[in-house]
């Protein structure tokens, strides 16, 4: 009996279809040749920077400098997860850093002016971001004002009304426990790990129950081996961040302990599972990726165009007054310069060193935490190693800029490819 030849190409797609761990890193890397590199350049680039502070500055790998990272990059983060939403659909938002600054200033003067419980404050200052967004998206969706013009009006208004708020640069004390606690205090230890274990776990269950829909549905699912490596690779990095953390920072200990995961860590978890949930489960988040990589089309098939894009401006201002809110707990104050300086910047970097397009259609709300990692550790490398902000600058803006140039090869290969 003659053996039939299996083709090359035939082979190709039967060892594509076989779930195996070699199977899937050849795939990915396919992906990647293809222009599809998703978060790699900021990962690489994370791995590189720390590595090279590590050596440069030895308190670099200090618990203490390991938990200032958290709390020094966490309101940037916040700004770009929203800032994500925007950029999706291929607009930018200009004013978030100064809108931040706003919903800073309403919750500061809620606090001390008029006495109202914290959480009263903190809603206002989300509703203010609610306002703001709504003011910017319907400008944009229904006027028809290009968005880099509305929040280029924004940025420098809002500019005003943060000193409006703050009585022409009157330093408003922020004394509330609650709210200084947010950026500056830690989670008891016992709690921290508890945390860590509820994570793992629930990554776990998604990974699983994704690779059994997928069977279900007869498509190419991946392997339990696969999936046990990437629960397994979480579990070891999370786990010594989390026994990092707990370690005393103190440098004086009988007078005050420093251990723990800092509050803010599951506040940014949180909120990046809600809007990744938003974005890959929800009909809204399909929709927002339709708008951001053919508007047009999206509109023939019956999206509401406008309503997206009025929705993503919300939800941007919405994150940039959590992210307000966050940078007046670290300061214990908010002043005119809240929002201001380099926070835009810094938080738009973020979301496009992460790996988020500006052209539209592509991101991820952990890209923004990724580049938020970037650019906190090259704050905080830099500061160790004595630099002053004019080298802060020029690094970051080379790395965006590099980010950027990544990003638009990526999208040359693709399209040669016939991926878009």
């Amino acid at each position: 009996m003659n053996k039939v030849k299996e083709l090359p190409g035939e082979a190709i797609v039967e060892a594509a279809q076989t779930p195996s761990i070699k199977n899937s890193f050849l795939a990915y890397m396919q992906r990647v040749r293809g222009g599809d590199m998703g978060a790699l350049p900021a990962v690489l680039g994370l791995v590189v920077l720390c590595a090279v502070f590590a050596v440069a500055r030895p308190s670099f790998l200090t618990a203490i400098n390991f938990a200032n990272l958290f709390t020094q990059g966490a309101a940037i983060t916040l700004i770009a997860m929203g800032l994500v939403f925007v950029l999706l659909l291929g607009e930018i938002d200009l004013s978030a850093g100064f809108a931040s600054g706003v919903c800073a200033a309403v919750l500061a003067v809620t606090l001390t002016q008029h006495g109202l419980p914290w959480y009263v404050c903190m809603l206002a200052a989300i509703l203010t971001g609610v306002v703001i967004g709504t003011v910017l998206g319907t400008l944009v969706a229904k006027v028809g004002i290009p968005s880099f013009v509305v929040t280029l009006a924004a940025f420098l208004a809002f500019q005003g009304l943060v000193l409006v708020l703050v009585d022409e640069g009157t330093n408003i004390s922020i004394r509330d426990e609650v709210v200084v606690a947010i950026a500056n205090k830690n989670l008891p230890p016992w709690l921290g790990w508890a945390l860590y274990v509820v994570c793992v776990a629930v990554f776990a269950v998604v990974q699983l129950r994704r690779a059994r829909s997928r069977t279900k549905r007869g498509l190419t699912a991946d392997p339990l081996s696969l999936i046990a490596f990437r629960v397994a690779v979480l579990a070891l990095f999370a786990g010594l961040a989390v026994a990092a953390l707990n370690l005393e920072r103190s440098r004086n200990p009988a007078l005050v302990s420093l251990t723990g995961v800092p509050i803010v860590v599951p506040v940014i978890l949180a909120l990046l599972v809600f809007w990744t949930v938003v974005l890959r489960r929800t009909s809204f988040g399909r929709h927002l990726y339709a708008v951001g990589g053919n508007a047009e089309a999206a509109r023939r098939a019956g999206i509401p165009v406008d309503r997206i894009k009025i929705s993503a401006f919300v939800i941007c201002s919405s994150m940039a007054a959590i992210g307000g809110i966050v940078a007046a707990s670290r300061a214990s104050s908010v002043d005119p310069n809240t929002g201001g300086s380099s926070v835009l910047l810094y938080a738009v970097g973020a979301a496009v060193i992460g790996g988020t397009s500006l052209f539209g259609g592509k991101g991820r709300v952990l890209d923004a935490v990724l580049g938020g990692a970037v650019v906190a550790v090259i704050e905080n490398g830099m500061g160790l190693m004595g630099y002053g902000s004019s080298v802060k600058y020029l690094v970051t803006g080379s790395v965006l800029l590099l980010a950027a140039g990544v990003d638009a090869l990526a999208r040359k290969r693709a399209s040669a490819a016939g991926l878009r």
